[in-house]
């Protein structure tokens, strides 16, 4: 069966009507449409349309569409029959010279005047689309003689019937609905070449927009194009709009609006795609649970829609003037383009690409990497056969041409990197679930654990109470022999004793030495009383003799050495006398331990009666203990005197010495002799012994001293005028002894409490002796070390709200933060409370949260804010947390609530 354009032959004398579409229809003609023919060709799926032919995939598949005969050419070519005959079935076009002669052509798909906008969509772009989504880059191309509808194939909007929409607007609706609009982007540039000149449609003050090539991968890009996301469909419908008011277009005798320029619109296409996981294999080759992560891509494609100008013969066209030179500029880069196309059909060495810009942007599409898809548009009218010719013969060179398809991935390392903090986020909320799970069974097994430890100890009890009971007979005896040996005691031994200010404990005596003691305590009396009468009655006799001249010069002299002699033996007995008091008290106080050894025996042993008696007993020996120390201490005061007390810290005899220091010690607890210690001069007498002796008795006690003194605020600008915070972490870097270290750390600490020698304290290294001492590692040592720390970082917090201090802490400068957060969570209470505080006073100063940030402080003061045992401190932490900009941001960051 014979087709005239695709559809059977009618009998001569009937009369075949065809309606025409709106886009080729003159002026005088009226809005007819396409009809849609279900049998005006076969339909394939678009899989198999992508990759049918000739076997080769990347071989530029080209189509022939077919425009309807006008009402001019109804009228004109009546008598004539078209010159185009279509066999669609066999993807063939016949191209009749004459009645009895016609040439065939075959081509991928051959489209009559009556298929849709749709089945054009569907052969001809939309496997190029599918291709673009896949990571390929694609193009599709309308070439064709004026007149014969590309632009109508290529770029009609729809606005007045959605069926006419062309290849521009489809393709963009399908890769709108692949996309994801989270992780995927659309960008659109549309230009025109005019005259050899890419111009910007978007944006037309942009006229020149130079082509840039990279030298390594040939790659042409646009730089000076204006890029527009798209976001939905109506965006870009009025993208088009506005380009298409701004292409140039002219009324020429075969169109009344043909298009001066090549029309080029980019959609670039970018998106994110996640290679499939591998499954690790075990040795036994069954799938492990662990997997390799997926490798995040990027793909970047494009699809480039050129609607080329017509080609057109200047006696037909009838171009004039300035159209005349536009037809001659479109015919040499169509005729470029057609150079390209016969060179890679023939496989020649040379591709003329820079003879044209048309070319050089096509380079891609053309021999490159792209999928392309060709449709060349033709008319029936036999008066137009030498163009419909050549643009069939166009088609058909282009149809030899093949391109490398190659897919353009890249390694996405943003969609990684985000992707792990999600992950990171998602693993630090499962820590803290689990560490919460964690401490609440913790916290269930200690309640089990404690409730059980009750009962025990209450099972324990009962057995204890019992076997008392059982053992209160059988020890009454031996209960009754001690209540006599203890009481035979009392009345041999005194109760007064004294205690040494500096902790140390008493030795075992016999009364046989507290006997002698006290007999040459007599002795020393005695010949004391003797020596001030012999002093005084050698005075009378120096009287008497100045009135004399019997004795002379000699006799004076040797009264005045006699008189010397018995000053510095009165001394020396003076020293002793108190060195011996000393002692006595020393053996009083031995003999009161061992009456409460014995007191502690007979409270084990004894029944329940006597255990009650007994704590009477011991109980006003308790009290007569601290009322007989204290006694002893005014006593000795008010015999010695103050002023004495303090000559004797001069002394050459190292025992008088430690017995001076150590009386000065237990005054200066008292805060009632503070004063009078410092008027006397005793505070320049114990520096002075911090600096010139070595003993470390001496040293403890000294410091002890100066630590009481300390404690008063008057008496701490004193010390540090004479310069005691030198002389304290001197002793701090040479002492080894706990006790010591104690000493000087309880002194250093209390003057961390005074504002007003906060800055001369730091610098004469106050900050740095306190840190010194942390080596010795003893508790009570560091329990002083915190109290310092708490004391200074509270003084220089209300410095700095005060705006007399700005800067960056002094305990963070002296490198302390280390060790502050290392101990906030201490075993030992005292030391955690003085942290937890010093920390809390810390970060109310904004410019320490950076420091305390990267130090790890961030994480304690969270721990106090919910843990800590005083509720003040608590308080303290989470008011710093939620006021303090730097920490509120960190805490947002790491998604922790305060």
């Amino acid at each position: 069966m014979a087709y005239r354009n695709g559809v059977a032959l009618a009998q001569r004398g009937s009369a075949v009507k065809f309606e025409r579409p709106n886009h080729l229809r003159t002026p005088s003609s009226p809005k007819p449409r396409f009809p849609h023919s279900p049998g005006s060709a076969v339909r394939r799926s678009t899989s198999a349309a992508a990759r049918s032919g000739d076997g080769v995939p990347g071989r530029v598949r080209v189509s022939v569409r077919l425009r309807p005969q006008n009402t001019e050419e109804m009228m004109a070519d009546a008598d004539f029959a078209d010159c185009v005959e279509l066999q669609p079935e066999l993807k063939r076009l016949k191209l009749r010279k004459n009645n009895w002669d016609s040439d065939t052509y075959e081509f991928d798909e051959v489209l009559t005047e009556f298929a849709s906008q749709k089945r054009v969509y569907e052969v001809v772009a939309k496997p190029v689309v599918e291709s673009v989504l896949d990571g390929y880059n694609g193009t599709v191309m309308a070439y064709g003689q004026t007149g014969t509808g590309k632009t109508f194939t290529l770029g009609q909007l729809g606005e007045e019937d959605t069926s006419d929409r062309g290849i521009m607007v489809r393709s963009m609706e399908d890769i709108l609905a692949d996309i994801s609009p989270g992780t995927d982007s659309v960008t659109v540039s549309y230009l025109q070449l005019y005259m050899e000149t890419l111009q910007d449609l978007l944006n037309p003050a942009n006229d020149n927009i130079p082509i840039v090539e990279d030298p390594k991968t040939g790659d042409v890009s646009l730089s000076g194009a204006t890029l527009v996301e798209i976001k939905d469909q109506p965006s870009f419908l009025e993208l088009l709009r506005v380009g298409e008011t701004h292409r140039i277009a002219a009324n020429t005798k075969l169109n009344t609006e043909s298009s001066r320029s090549h029309a080029i619109l980019t959609v670039h296409v970018k998106r994110s795609v996640v290679d499939s996981e591998d499954v690790v294999s075990t040795e036994n080759n069954d799938a492990s649970h662990l997997t390799k992560p997926s490798k995040p891509l990027v793909r970047k494609s494009k699809l480039v829609v050129v609607d080329l100008a017509g080609s057109e013969r200047i006696h037909k066209s009838g171009s004039e003037g300035y159209m005349l030179e536009e037809a001659k500029s479109i015919n040499l880069s169509l005729s470029a383009l057609g150079k390209c196309i016969n060179a890679l059909a023939e496989n020649n060495s040379h591709v003329p690409f820079r003879d044209s810009k048309l070319t050089r942007l096509l380079r891609d599409s053309f021999g490159g990497t792209a999928r392309t898809s060709l449709i060349v548009t033709i008319g029936p009218s036999p008066r137009y056969r030498g163009e419909t010719s050549s643009t069939i013969l166009f088609g058909q060179r282009a149809m030899k041409v093949e391109n490398m398809l190659k897919i353009k991935e890249e390694f996405d390392y943003k969609s990684l990197s985000r992707r792990l903090e999600v992950q990171l986020d998602n693993l630090i909320a499962e820590n803290e679930r689990q560490q919460k799970t964690f401490e609440e069974e913790v916290g269930r097994l200690n309640l089990e654990a404690q409730c059980r430890i009750s009962e025990v100890e209450r099972k324990f009890a009962d057995a204890l109470e019992k076997e008392r009971l059982k053992c209160q007979m059988e020890y009454m005896e031996s209960v009754k022999q001690l209540e006599q040996k203890l009481v035979s005691n009392e009345k041999r031994h005194g109760s007064n004793y004294f205690v040494d200010g500096c902790g140390e404990g008493p030795t075992p005596s016999s009364e046989d030495e507290v006997s002698e003691i006290r007999k040459l305590f007599e002795n020393e009396c005695n010949r004391r009383k003797a020596a001030e009468a012999e002093v005084e009655h050698l005075k009378i006799l120096l009287g008497k003799n100045t009135h004399t001249q019997a004795g002379g010069d000699a006799e004076v002299i040797k009264v005045h050495s006699i008189l010397e002699d018995e000053v510095n033996q009165k001394k020396k007995l003076e020293e002793e006398i108190i060195i011996l008091r000393s002692q006595l008290l020393q053996l009083n106080f031995e003999a009161e331990q061992m009456k409460r050894c014995l007191g502690s025996e007979r409270s084990v042993n004894a029944s329940s009666a006597m255990d009650s008696s007994m704590s009477q007993v011991r109980h006003s020996q308790l009290k007569d203990t601290g009322n007989g120390q204290k006694a002893s201490v005014a006593t000795l005061f008010e015999q010695v005197g103050l002023q004495k007390i303090l000559s004797l810290l001069d002394s050459d005899d190292p025992l008088v010495q430690i017995h001076a220091v150590k009386m000065v010690a237990n005054l200066a607890a008292e805060e009632v002799n503070q004063k009078g210690i410092v008027e006397a001069g005793g505070l320049s007498s114990l520096l002075m012994l911090l600096r010139r002796y070595e003993d470390e008795t001496v040293r403890r006690v000294a410091a002890g001293a100066i630590a009481n003194l300390a404690m008063h605020e008057a008496n701490q600008e004193l010390i540090m005028a004479e310069g005691g915070i030198t002389l304290l972490s001197m002793t701090a870097s040479d002492a080894e002894e706990p006790q010591t270290l104690r000493m000087v750390a309880g002194a250093i600490a209390n003057l961390c409490g005074n504002d007003k020698i906060l800055m001369k304290l730091r610098s004469q290294g106050g900050i740095k002796a306190l840190l010194g001492v942390v080596r010795c590692g003893h508790p009570d040592v560091l329990s002083q070390v915190a109290r310092g720390i708490a004391n200074f970082a509270k003084c220089e917090s209300r410095a700095s709200s005060q705006g007399i201090k700005s800067g960056t802490s002094f305990l963070i400068e002296d490198g302390a933060l280390p060790w502050i957060v290392h101990n906030a969570n201490n075993e030992a209470a005292p030391i955690r409370r003085h942290i937890e505080l010093a920390l809390c006073h810390m970060a109310q100063q904004e410019v320490n949260a950076k420091d305390m940030i990267n130090g790890g402080a961030l994480w304690e003061l969270v721990r106090i804010s919910r843990d800590c045992t005083r509720e003040d401190i608590r308080n303290l932490a989470r008011r710093t947390l939620t006021s303090i900009l730097p920490f509120k941001s960190e805490l947002r960051r790491l998604r922790i609530d305060v």
